[in-house]
């Protein structure tokens, strides 16, 4: 009933029509997205038609014969048309196993596509993946604040936000790139976690070229110049926070907490979701507490985000399912 077909360029145009109308897909699956890391890894992304036409895509690489959601993403799993139900996603799955499987490769590791980001219900993948018997690997919290049942900002907050409005703080979105990595993420990165970017400076700059209307970079200006900024990836439901930073005296000027007060309340009062992001380290076994401390008293709460690894030799276990 179902062919898997290895994706490769000529199917270029189709992929990307299917993710612009799937029910769970973003961006970041865009062919444009997903290779400007193309030297990094060995696509394995898989396409799952039914006769003709495309129901499901699986993004992914290939390492050490085992296959992974990308690592270069934020989340993975399986591209969903709107039309497919359990029972066909729980066929679908098998097929894919069965076909790595006989392929020998030998396990498939996924990082899901946490639900706020569906436009509709999608997590038949998870179900199908709990048949199969995956192990769960780890998990991620993700600070999110739901438009619609927003919790109070602390009061912790607010004075930071009255230190902006004393300090004439404007927020804007901004072109300048290289200033805010360059003198603002970078250093900051550097300094608090002796860490870089997930993306060069050369990375966010191509992205942002293809994507002009859901990559955004807001900045907090005054005379001095950029005082703190944030890059924002934006879908059809969610406004992520893909990096956060302020220069040194944020805490004493206000500058991050004037920003988030502005996007919060004004740039995206009416987005869905509104997604900091994890504060996990360790493969999710650590937290944060500062980190999410700051996030929380915006009113965000936890969702979480699970890993899984699966067996492919476990399709068999899919073949009675359905009574």
């Amino acid at each position: 009933m179902y062919s898997i077909v290895k994706y490769d360029s000529s199917y270029r145009s189709v992929w990307n029509d299917f993710v612009a109308r799937s029910k769970n897909g973003t961006f970041l699956f865009n062919r444009g997205f997903m290779e400007y890391h193309a030297d990094r890894f060995e696509d394995y992304s898989l396409i799952v038609f039914k006769g003709t036409k495309i129901i499901a895509l699986l993004p992914a690489h290939i390492n050490n014969n085992e296959l992974y959601s990308h690592w270069g993403l934020t989340y993975g799993g399986l591209v969903l048309d709107f039309k497919v139900k359990l029972p066909g996603v729980i066929e679908i799955v098998r097929a894919i196993l069965n076909c790595l499987n006989s392929f020998e490769v030998r396990k498939i590791h996924i990082k899901t596509i946490p639900s706020i980001y569906h436009i509709a219900p999608a997590q038949e993948f998870e179900y199908a993946l709990f048949l199969c018997k995956a192990k769960l690997t780890r998990r991620d919290t993700l600070s999110v604040i739901e438009n619609e049942y927003a919790i109070k900002i602390a009061a912790n907050r607010l004075e930071g936000v009255k230190k902006g409005q004393l300090n004439n703080f404007k927020v804007e979105e901004s072109t300048d790139y290289h200033f805010f990595w360059n003198d603002v993420l970078l250093p900051n990165l550097q300094h608090k976690h002796n860490a870089k970017p997930v993306h060069s400076i050369e990375e966010i700059i191509q992205l942002k070229n293809k994507f002009p209307d859901t990559i955004k970079l807001f900045v907090v200006k005054d005379e001095k110049g950029i005082a703190a900024g944030t890059v924002i990836f934006e879908t059809d439901t969610v406004a992520h926070a893909q990096y956060i930073s302020g220069n040194n005296d944020k805490g004493k000027t206000g500058s991050l907490d004037f920003l988030y007060y502005e996007l919060i309340t004004k740039i995206y009062k009416d987005k869905k979701y509104i997604d900091f992001g994890t504060s996990n380290e360790a493969q999710g076994k650590k937290l944060n507490y500062g980190l999410n401390f700051w996030k929380e008293s915006y009113g965000a709460r936890t969702i979480v985000q699970d890993f899984y690894e699966v067996d492919t030799a476990n399709y068999t276990l899919l073949d009675n399912v359905l009574i």
